[in-house]
């Protein structure tokens, strides 16, 4: 029976991660994987975190391809887990991707003329739960300029939409399944970034670890673009600490590994970035 008192002590996100474990007790007595609905990278992250206590659980994370960032989460029994037994302890950037079960994720096309009222994925996320779209069913949504978005959906949401008009802003459009080669298919590299700066301010570190100017870093930061610990911050001035993570929309993450005082005041910085 699992401890889900204390799984949930002082959790910040108690109801999704009571629903996981609501869907993990029932893998370990039915000994059928479970699937949990489409997560925020936070949730994720404190579900695996309290998840990995368990170690006749295996949890891994997918999301429709390799960069998303909303997922859902597979839930089985160790001893049933075709996957690396290592796997559940990984963060949900580190796990392995594997191509989506096509039983529990679809891609749609949302087609349209955007060239006179440009959407962007908040646009199209909002019209989607607009028409009925469970916030859960819907994970990422990239936009393909002014023809559109990709939306990776649950099978569900697939059966309600595809077919169906459904208007973003001032665009009628239309919904259609598509492939999965339209979405990226590598796995993200890290890489490694030094630079010196006079500062610790989230624009100028920011700016030299996306490799953006520092001024559109600053106008991303202040349109709520960016996130630190995926909390939106919206003060570009805000002074960054060593292990704090950098979320840009539709850019990655940067992780601030280590900031050291040069003889001349100004500040060697360490960093990693993750596309």
């Amino acid at each position: 029976m699992l401890p889900i008192r204390e799984l949930l002590l002082g959790a910040s996100y108690p109801n999704s991660l009571a629903a996981v474990l609501n869907l993990a007790a029932i893998s370990l007595r039915t000994y059928q994987p479970q699937w949990s609905g489409f997560l925020t990278a936070p949730e994720q992250e404190e579900c695996l975190n309290r998840l990995n206590q368990l170690i006749e659980l295996t949890v891994i994370s997918n999301g429709g391809f390799p960069q998303a960032e909303r997922r859902r989460l597979r839930l089985e029994r160790s001893e049933n887990s075709t996957s690396d037994p290592a796997s559940n302890q990984q963060t949900p950037q580190e796990l392995p991707e594997q191509m989506p079960p096509a039983e529990q994720f679809k891609l749609l096309e949302i087609s349209g003329n955007f060239l006179f009222d440009p959407a962007e994925a908040i646009d199209f996320r909002q019209a989607l739960q607009a028409d009925g779209l469970g916030v859960a069913e819907l994970g990422d949504v990239l936009v393909r300029g002014d023809r559109g978005a990709l939306a990776v959906v649950s099978p569900l949401a697939a059966i309600a939409l595809i077919g169906k008009p459904i208007q973003v802003r001032t665009v009628l459009c239309a919904v259609a399944e598509t492939g999965w080669e339209r979405l990226p298919s590598q796995m993200p590299k890290p890489k490694q970034i030094t630079s010196v700066e006079a500062s610790l301010r989230l624009d100028a570190v920011a700016s030299a670890g996306f490799a953006i100017s520092r001024n559109r870093m600053a106008e991303l930061i202040r349109s709520g673009k960016v996130r630190i610990d995926w909390k939106v911050i919206t003060n570009p001035s805000r002074e960054l600490k060593p292990e704090e993570r950098v979320q840009l929309e539709g850019r990655g993450e940067l992780k601030l590994e280590s900031a050291m005082l040069t003889k001349r005041d100004r500040w060697r910085l360490s960093m990693l970035r993750n596309f």
